[in-house]
């Protein structure tokens, strides 16, 4: 026997193990007015209503339908409402601007968008077949009482479709499976051990890569959703403390908010011996591990993954093994990218880049085939990762390839020098990028921003200025990896999911230059 996997079967659990449960617990300071607390029961109803609705707009099954919102119980409904039911979800970054939300929308087909009333002046003249704002209006799409026409299940028809960063070029539309998301959140769940006692925190936005499956490895289970609406240090500490969170996913910056928060919360801090964090986006400093768990008491967990694997791929959390390590030795070990997920198979190209064979990759790029076959080439998966996989098949991220700088011949890791810099305890944030030089081809160029309190024009510990910086990276690195100039920043350019954009960063250095490497 063989059933198709589909989403619909962590709704349809969730409502019958579940279905008195709150489920969904609203952002309180929604722009649209919140949903109240959710059943699991109530859930399905409102996934359902949103089905006939869209039936009633005269959409055909697999039509895409779009939503562009912060994190909000009415975009877990849409997860549901879309696909679970035939059609496909597009969830839309809600950091982009109008231009980029209307290629989206175009490049998709989408027929129908829904929006957050506070994007409404930004993004207000997106032009669609029908927009809805978040709230009231979206909430009439709501049909209840009438069950959706029927759908097929089919585990190999495209559930979301979800747009990439955009780091390098116009996003590409990710198309991912009813199987593919299946997998990716049974996998994340096994391996981060989600059950039906957790609380999970949606500091992660719930756009990206469908929140990394969780909205459904937590439906599947029983869990309870607690939505934030923006990420704030001691506002997360509230709300762990509050509901009990156990379990958040996040960019390395959430938890530079909460460590930050933390400093000054008074008293225990909330989820000690309890909490887990699993976070991915970009590499954190191995200083950052550390005091996740010593002045925080969380469990940290790493995990690596793009929008085009659903994202899982990788794991890196304790073992029993490290048990007898020192903090800092387990953060060493924890910095690395980890371990291939169940199922997941891992390689390099002979020029380092990272390739991957898994349930959890892409069915294509939408509308894409050339690109689509690129990134499939040889039966792989092309990550555009540069990596080393050691002896015990853990994976480290050296760099994306089209950064890796290369100085007098020699390549330089820009990840390997920006943690070197974190090492620094006057140093927030750091982005280290290739600029022309005419002896060397290209020298190392570090960004900083310092944390709070530091100055630029006194060469202590405390107040580095470029020479500080410099000297401190001499000391742990090979003379050639290390910066030949340090530029002091307000902030740096990141996408809404932690990277950096160092294309953006590296724009003015290259300016009138016809390639992008000297």
């Amino acid at each position: 026997m063989q059933i198709p996997l589909t989403i619909a079967d962590h709704l349809r659990r969730a409502e019958l193990v579940y279905g008195d449960r709150v489920a969904f617990v609203d952002e309180p300071d929604q722009v649209a007015a919140p949903l109240p607390d959710l059943t699991y029961r109530r859930v399905g109803e409102l996934s359902r209503a949103m089905a006939a609705g869209l039936d009633q707009l005269g959409l055909d099954l697999g039509a895409r339908v779009a939503m562009v919102s912060h994190n909000a119980s009415r975009l877990l409904v849409f997860l549901f409402g879309t696909s679970a039911f035939g059609r496909v979800g597009v969830p839309i970054n809600f950091r982009l601007n109008a231009e980029e939300v209307q290629y989206i929308v175009d490049h998709s087909g989408a027929e129908v968008l829904i929006m957050d009333p506070e994007l409404e002046a930004d993004l207000g003249d997106v032009k669609v077949g029908t927009r809805l704002l978040a709230g009231e209006e979206s909430d009439s799409l709501f049909l209840e009482g009438v069950e959706p026409l029927p759908w097929a299940p089919d585990e190999n028809a495209t559930a979301t479709i979800n747009y990439t960063s955009g780091t390098t070029a116009r996003p590409k539309g990710v198309e991912m499976t009813h199987r593919n998301l299946w997998l990716n959140a049974a996998v994340f769940g096994w391996q981060t051990g989600v059950n039906d006692r957790d609380v999970y925190l949606h500091t992660l936005p719930m756009f990206h890569c469908n929140g990394w499956g969780m909205p459904y490895a937590m439906t599947g289970m029983g869990g309870k959703h607690i939505v934030l609406r923006k990420v704030d240090g001691h506002e997360i500490l509230r709300r762990i403390a509050e509901h009990g969170v156990t379990l958040l996913c996040g960019a390395p910056a959430v938890l530079s908010a909460v460590l930050d928060a933390a400093a000054d919360w008074g008293g225990e801090i909330p989820g000690r011996g309890t909490m887990r964090c699993v976070v991915a986006g970009a590499p954190p400093p191995t200083r950052t591990i550390e005091r996740v768990e010593t002045e925080l008491g969380w469990e940290f967990i790493q995990i690596y993954g793009l929008t085009e694997t659903a994202p899982l791929l990788t794991m890196n959390r304790n073992r029993s093994e490290w048990d007898d390590d020192t903090p800092a030795e387990r953060a060493a070990r924890l910095s690395r990218a980890g371990a291939p997920a169940l199922g997941v198979t891992l390689d390099t190209a002979p020029d380092g880049e990272l390739l991957a064979r898994s349930n959890h990759v892409l069915k294509s790029y939408w509308a894409q085939p050339e690109a689509t076959a690129d990134a499939m080439a040889n039966d792989w998966f092309h990550t555009g990762d540069g990596a080393t996989i050691a002896d015990d098949n853990f994976a480290t991220i050296t760099d994306r390839k089209k950064d890796v700088i290369i100085s007098g011949g020699e390549n330089v890791s820009s990840i390997e020098v920006e943690d070197t810099l974190f090492s620094h305890p006057a140093v927030a944030e750091v982005a280290v990028i290739g600029v022309p030089d005419e002896k060397w081809g290209e020298t190392i160029k570090a960004l900083v921003v310092l944390a709070p309190g530091s100055g630029t024009d006194v060469d202590t510990e405390s107040q580095p200025d470029e020479q500080a910086l410099i000297d401190h990276c001499r000391e742990k690195l090979a003379h050639f990896k290390c910066p030949t100039s340090v530029e002091f920043r307000d902030e740096l350019a990141r996408t809404a999911t932690g990277k950096l954009q160092k294309f953006k960063l590296r724009a003015p250095y290259w300016e009138g230059m016809a390639k992008q490497v000297n």
